[in-house]
């Protein structure tokens, strides 16, 4: 019992430090679309260049993601996450730069600087979520806790939009400088954790004194089908989820009638609900499996978004944002908004849980070969520069409100495998580093998760 209380102890701080670097990663992440809106302003480019930092941002998950794994099997979870934390910090710094540098080379040291904060959030996201999943014990429960840890991400992302959307304010020459405050919390942050980080004991639950090779342990994770499909619905999910508000910011910020400012909270509300949806989730994560979560919340995302496509933009709603005053003073109030942005917004409920959900049927099973998978799995979160990038192209050839059909193709998928990809129906592969004994995988699923 002594035994058991003392386990339980030892688990709160590093759950505390994977929830606050959970943060982190929204922090720096969210900050991209809307400073593509600021990239648009001074450079006068177009939304495909405007979402070229965001892309700069997840693409380095491309290059990270598998080097992440190796990383994080070498020298443990601590010095992973620590690495990662000081890459962050010089990441948003060499954004700090680009305000300083002059006009014809700002943009490329912006596009740097949010390059190396990629490599950052791609590093820490292989720490975080795997520590979560198994401090929560796996299954359903490893989500729920997930779910919390994404409850503080959103928190993070509700407050990033709108802070920049003050900074700019209505200014039709936005500068990268108008958002130092932003950076300056970045970079304060990234300070403050690293130091506490270095003075925490952080144990590592995933530790795998496995002498097996990364190469062979990533071949043996290609061979569960639930997680090669699981690894292309996160590619698709972080595009969704980036890219469903991002294009509405620049959609509404174009309109007139409504302003970036205000662009800028209706996106913020979309990260709100979020933060609200996993609430939810965190609460009844270990009560509905992951796989009704994921088909319920695709399904109606879809809906959400065909309503979205086909409804006139000229019919007007209330939608209620934080604003300013003439002071400059903060309020909750009414903003006229088109009824699309509405429900655009409310996609933020269903992505909400789609993280969690996604990354717990992916891995479900996989034993030793968890560390691997979850250096390829970051890889595929370069979705999130990707699919936004093209949607932005889409945009400039068709329009806005046309780009959203990108999203309905990526939440089609994400439906599929909610209903059919995520049953992990692998046989006869040792999941322990007994590998004279097969192991039937496919049974090793969470029962709730069948």
């Amino acid at each position: 019992m002594n035994t058991t209380t003392d386990q339980n102890k030892n688990r709160i701080v590093p759950i505390i430090m994977m929830i606050a670097l959970f943060g982190m990663i929204s922090f720096v992440t969210n900050l991209a679309a809307p400073m593509g809106q600021v990239l648009k302003e001074q450079f006068g480019v177009s939304n495909f260049m405007g979402l070229l930092g965001n892309a700069a941002n997840f693409i380095a998950y491309a290059v990270m993601g598998i080097p992440g794994g190796i990383l994080l099997q070498r020298v443990g979870y601590k010095k992973t996450a620590l690495i990662a934390i000081a890459i962050g910090f010089v990441g948003v710094f060499v954004q700090f730069l680009s305000g300083h540098s002059p006009e014809s080379a700002a943009f490329g040291v912006y596009l740097l600087g949010a390059f190396i904060a990629g490599f950052s959030m791609c590093l820490l996201n292989t720490v975080v979520n795997p520590m979560l999943n198994t401090l929560g014990g796996g299954g359903n429960k490893g989500n729920q806790l997930i779910q919390v840890g994404g409850s503080f991400n959103s928190i993070m992302a509700t407050f990033t939009p709108m802070f920049v959307g003050i900074l700019i304010g209505e200014a039709t020459k936005a500068n990268i400088k108008d958002v130092f405050p932003v950076m300056y919390i970045a970079m304060g942050v990234f300070a403050v954790v690293f130091f506490v980080m270095m003075a925490v004991r952080i144990p590592e639950p995933h530790a795998t004194n496995t002498k097996e090779p990364m190469g062979k342990l990533m071949s043996g994770a290609l061979k569960f089908r639930h997680f090669v499909l699981g690894a292309i619905a996160i590619f698709v999910y972080v595009g969704v989820e980036v890219g469903t508000p991002g294009i509405m910011i620049y959609w509404l910020s174009d309109n007139p009638e409504v302003g970036k400012t205000i662009a800028g909270f209706v996106a913020g509300t979309y990260w709100f609900l979020m933060l609200v949806g996993r609430l939810l989730g965190a609460s009844l994560g270990s009560k509905i499996s992951s796989k009704t979560m994921l088909s319920t919340l695709s399904a109606v995302g879809l809906i959400l978004i065909l309503s979205a496509i086909l409804s006139p933009t000229t019919n007007l709603v209330s939608l209620p944002v934080l604003q300013t005053s003439a002071t400059g003073a903060l309020s909750f109030g009414m903003a006229q908004v088109p009824i699309n942005a509405l429900f655009i917004v409310l996609v933020g409920l269903c992505t909400s849980i789609m993280w969690g959900s996604i990354f717990n049927l992916a891995v479900e099973g996989l034993g030793k070969f968890t560390p691997a998978a979850s250096g390829i799995f970051m890889t595929l979160v370069c979705g999130g520069g990707i699919l936004p990038a093209i949607q932005g192209g889409v945009a400039d050839a068709a329009g806005y409100i046309a780009s959203y059909w990108v999203i309905v193709i990526a939440l089609a998928y994400l439906l599929f495998y909610g209903l059919v990809g995520s049953k992990n129906v692998t046989k006869g592969v040792s999941v322990t580093d007994d590998d004279e004994v097969p192991v039937d995988t496919a049974s090793q699923s969470v029962p709730a998760e069948e």
